[in-house]
């Protein structure tokens, strides 16, 4: 928001010259846009690392220079919605938009290996990176790394095969927050390269791993709850209106399921951190549609239909409400062949 400086669940709309957006009440948008963002003499900065929580950001800065934070779900629909704007921006540019599509397409992470995975290794006091003491233009910074080590590492670990796909992937660990830039060159590069020159293989480019990846793995425990469960191949995501189970109130929340494990986790958008509130395995869950006729018993408040409902194998009752028949259909199909 530009008044109060909180996050807000938005739905856009993409034309050939703004990007519209609107409010959402009880899972639906409001028929009128909320606000608009003029795409003439625009520029788009993907990833925008300006907040270290939130490395799933778009930011756009208008002609005006105003500036628009926009977090997306994931990295596959940030790198989408930044691909779409950016060919509503260079129209009559086609060769920027083909240099966007062939880094988008160019290298995928094998589909065995987590990015928590390589970090954990990564951060292994006998077999991952060594940190060491870095001074650069007269700061001294600690327990950082170079890039070049850090693709030197992910090719000997057998993470990459090549110094090009190596790059890509620590631009990925990058993007996704595992680890930052520090130092002049690094930040530089994140802040004015091309897309494929941000994360260098350098020799003097040094980074460090992020703050909130430090907390992440300074629990045994909840690295482990990280890797079985969120490690998981995402097969949809989108928001829905879920019920609380104690004031049974109606709030947007992200859900994102996943399979092999088959997990249902659900995201607070307004939260600053980017993990879930809460989740569950779908293993022998049931999930089946609630007729629009008729509120059942344990559904309270405002609801606007579409409902379906997810018994858990503990006979937990979620209460989910989707924007339209066709959405609830899609999420109910997605769900049952993982219970």
């Amino acid at each position: 928001g530009h008044i109060v400086r909180n996050w807000k669940v938005r739905w856009f709309v993409l034309l050939q010259d703004k990007l519209l957006y609107y409010k959402i009440e009880g899972g639906k948008k409001e028929p009128s846009p909320k606000g608009r963002i003029l795409l003439d003499g625009c520029t788009i900065i993907c990833p925008c690392l300006e907040y270290e929580n939130r490395p799933l950001l778009i930011k756009l800065k208008t002609k005006t220079n105003t500036d628009y934070f926009l977090e997306c779900c994931s990295r596959e629909e940030r790198d989408s919605w930044a691909l779409d704007i950016t060919g509503a921006i260079h129209a009559g540019h086609p060769v920027q938009v083909q240099e966007l599509h062939r880094m988008k397409n160019s290298f995928k992470l094998l589909e065995n290996i987590s990015l928590h995975h390589i970090v954990e290794r990564m951060c292994d006091n006998s077999t991952g990176i060594k940190l060491t003491r870095n001074l650069e233009q007269g700061n001294r910074y600690k327990e950082t790394f170079t890039g070049s080590a850090v693709v030197d590492w992910l090719i000997s670990n057998s993470f990459a095969v090549s110094r090009f796909e190596a790059v890509t992937l620590a631009s990925m660990l990058m993007e996704e927050n595992f680890i930052k830039p520090v130092g002049a060159r690094s930040t530089e590069a994140t802040r004015y390269s091309d897309l494929s020159e941000q994360f260098l293989d350098d020799s003097t480019a040094l980074y460090m791993f992020a703050e909130s990846n430090k907390k992440n793995i300074s629990s045994k425990e909840e690295l482990q709850l990280n890797i079985s469960e969120l490690s998981g191949t995402i097969v949809k995501q989108g928001f829905l209106v879920k019920q609380g189970h104690k004031r049974k109130n109606w709030k947007v929340r992200r859900f994102v399921l996943r399979a092999d494990p088959a997990f249902l986790h659900y995201y607070d958008p307004t939260k600053e951190e980017n993990r879930p509130v809460g989740g569950f395995s779908l293993r022998g869950c049931l999930v089946s549609a609630l007729e629009d006729n008729g509120v059942p018993a344990g559904v309270k408040g405002n609801v606007q239909g579409n409902l379906f409902k997810i018994i858990t194998k503990k006979d937990i009752h979620y209460y989910i409400q989707a924007s339209s028949k066709a959405e609830r259909a899609q999420w109910i199909e997605a769900i049952k062949p993982l219970t």
